[in-house]
């Protein structure tokens, strides 16, 4: 592990200077990303991407028929629940269910 660790350091610049702790929350929620990418299909992965592309992060750049379509595919993505489930992960202040799951 530590041989691994340190060829590592060495391929990619700046990484000596990131605290190991760092990187195991990074790969915990790169996990937890992955887990909730899964629940789409690859078509709505690709279509899920190239409506973020196209919108380049403001909702005015799409017509409404592709803001309904991206806001179907964050709603099967549950987007909300992934966001709570990493900051759960990090911080060490559990969140409350409202803010995670939302209104009952």
């Amino acid at each position: 592990m530590t041989k691994t660790l340190g060829a590592a350091t060495r391929r990619v610049p700046g990484l000596r200077r990131v605290p190991v702790v760092v990187l195991i929350a990074a790969g915990e929620v790169a996990l937890l990303a992955r887990d909730h990418l899964m629940r789409l299909t690859p078509e709505e992965r690709r279509r899920l991407v190239t409506l973020v592309r196209a919108g380049r992060g403001r909702s005015s750049r799409l017509t409404s028929a592709q803001r309904r379509e991206l806001e179907r595919l964050l709603d099967k993505l549950e987007a909300r629940t992934l966001l709570g489930d990493a900051v759960t992960k990090l911080s060490p202040v559990r969140l409350p269910r409202r803010l995670v799951y939302g209104r009952r």
